[in-house]
């Protein structure tokens, strides 16, 4: 592996018909790209992005008539870097004390990959925040050990007994001006994805110090807790029904997140839960299908 290269924070504040600006959530730094006025909705990225990954619905929703905020989560881009806290309880209270940072009582919560799992959990942990759940590309949390327990989603998560070596996988992410960052969007999302500038900007991000650390922290945490009192405790709190709306989205060809493995999620929602398959989607959907995705986010906003 050649040196990695380090990245400036800078690199993640992209000019748009968007501001950029810090906010205090739980005891640290979001940095959260804000659009628009009315009622408050929250994008979460996944892995290995940053709040980018929504630039199309940002503008979309703000010109709808919403006020959209996207954060870098703890431990990406320009949010702070704590050596601690990459477990989903306290991921989610970031979320929660951003909806409070930004004078809202409530927040519709919309979550791709890890951020779909956080969105599930600030639902089931703080559910009086929550207006409405947008999941896309995530199980309910409880699906994650009954679907790694059968063959395919095992053998799909591969790269998650990866990420439990010590420094060895932070070092493959960056190697090679982050090549591999690059490798694993291809492989995870549908024909075409990503482009090239896509590719590059996700690269960069991984690149700042401390972020590839800080990405598979998230991972380290949801497996080495599973025989340990904090993950049962979070099984626990998550047994809890859902008792918000819930719109499930999944791209069809996801190879990361297998659709079997998210669908019957519904079954922890005492709701109105609506589940989407969008044919020929991979593991980006609000990336590769920008349009389908902002319209079923609004017609479930608008219901």
């Amino acid at each position: 592996m050649t040196q990695r290269r380090l990245v400036e924070e800078s690199a993640v504040l992209v000019d748009g018909p968007w501001t950029h600006r810090d906010v205090a959530a739980n005891g640290i730094r979001l940095h959260v790209v804000q659009a628009g006025d009315g009622p408050l909705v929250v994008l979460l990225h996944g892995f290995p992005e940053f709040w980018w990954s929504w630039r199309h619905q940002i503008t979309a929703l703000a010109e709808a008539g919403y006020r959209v905020v996207a954060p870098d989560l703890r431990g990406y881009g320009a949010s702070d870097k704590p050596p601690r806290g990459y477990d989903a309880p306290t991921l989610a209270a970031d979320i929660a004390g951003l909806v409070r940072a930004m004078g809202e009582r409530t927040a519709t919560v919309v979550g791709h990959d890890w951020g779909a799992h956080l969105a599930w959990t600030l639902a089931a942990l703080h559910a009086p925040l929550v207006d409405r759940v947008v999941a896309v590309s995530a199980p309910h949390p409880l699906r994650w050990l009954p679907a790694l327990a059968r063959g395919p989603q095992r053998r799909a998560s591969h790269y998650m007994a990866r990420f439990q070596l010590p420094w060895h996988p932070e070092r493959w992410l960056v190697a090679d001006d982050a090549r591999n960052v690059g490798a694993l969007l291809h492989a995870w999302g549908g024909p075409g994805f990503p482009d090239p500038e896509t590719e590059r900007r996700n690269r960069d991000a991984m690149q700042i110090l401390a972020a590839p650390h800080c990405a598979l922290e998230y991972y380290r945490w949801a497996v080495r807790s599973v025989p340990r009192a904090d993950g049962r405790r979070f099984r626990t709190a998550m047994a809890r029904p859902i008792t918000v709306p819930t719109l499930h989205l999944h791209g069809a060809s996801d190879t990361c997140v297998l659709p079997d493995t998210a669908a019957g999620s519904g079954r922890y929602v005492r709701a109105d839960y609506r589940w989407q398959l969008l044919d020929g989607a991979g593991h980006f959907p609000h990336q590769e299908r920008p349009d389908d995705i902002t319209a079923a986010i609004l017609d479930w906003c608008a219901r």
